[in-house]
């Protein structure tokens, strides 16, 4: 991978881990077009993934630090609560951590057609948003596991992680603004904890071919535009939006498809 690679890729990384649209899709459709290798290459993948996760810490700094001062006051308070919320939604995914894991990593193979057909689910969620318009309800502890279940069906290149956790809480009622915090929020452990796993068996020092310079370049660039689409984002799900990117989804969809 050069340098140059490296940093499309990056961009196109952060761009798309906070937009509806797919960032493992686009990212697998990436290394088609530039002709990398989509089984070698996935230390970038995790390298850039841990990118966004320092970009959405970046945005939610004040929310971040409020839910530590919350829980380190050992009471239960809505903080607290908060945070049980996110351990809740975790619990599906954390099930496919750690026994799914090796069979996630094979769907990560350059196959266009099933990213494509992917990326068709993910455009069916983000239209099915408009079924409910009246989102005045907290998430509760329900809510946050059948987010987690969506969260979990997100793993599969071509399903938007943050495109499937947002429509299924706007599905469910909950309010615009708090289901777009949670949706970033929740995915922060997920995350961290496979970059860990990774670290821990040793998968980071096998760069299949990668040298550090693209992986520094993929890493900032996927910070900075990953910074710049979750601002970004958080309004749009204000806005209520989201339907415009499932119409991108079908399109790039269809393209993927067809020019496999």
């Amino acid at each position: 991978m050069t340098w140059f690679e490296a940093l499309i890729l990056g961009i196109l990384q952060g761009l798309t881990e906070f937009l509806p649209i797919s960032s493992s899709g686009h990212l697998e459709l990436g290394k088609a077009i530039l002709g990398v290798d989509a089984e070698r290459s996935l230390i970038f993948t995790v390298v850039v993934h841990g990118a966004t996760v320092m970009s959405t810490i970046v945005v939610f700094y004040r929310e971040i630090g409020k839910l530590f001062r919350g829980v380190a006051a050992f009471r239960w308070n809505e903080e607290t609560r908060y945070v049980a919320l996110i351990l809740v939604s975790l619990i599906p995914v954390l099930i496919v951590g750690f026994f799914f894991r090796d069979f996630v990593e094979s769907l990560f193979n350059g196959n266009m057609v099933f990213v494509g057909s992917m990326l068709l689910v993910t455009a069916v969620l983000l239209f099915s948003t408009h079924i409910r318009r009246n989102n005045r309800r907290n998430i509760g502890f329900m809510d946050a596991f059948v987010i987690g279940i969506a969260q979990m069906l997100a793993v599969v290149p071509g399903i938007s992680r943050s495109g499937a956790t947002i429509s299924t809480g706007l599905l469910l009622g909950n309010k615009k603004e708090d289901v777009a915090r949670f949706s970033f929020l929740m995915v922060l452990i997920p995350i961290i904890g496979a970059n860990l796993m990774d670290l821990l068996k040793g998968n980071m020092t096998q760069d299949g071919g990668i040298s550090a310079l693209p992986l520094m370049i993929g890493f900032f660039a996927a910070f900075f535009s990953g910074w710049l689409a979750c601002r970004w984002m958080i309004n749009i799900v204000k806005r209520g939006k989201l339907y415009y990117f499932g119409i991108y989804c079908v399109i790039a969809g269809v393209i993927a498809i067809i020019t496999a």
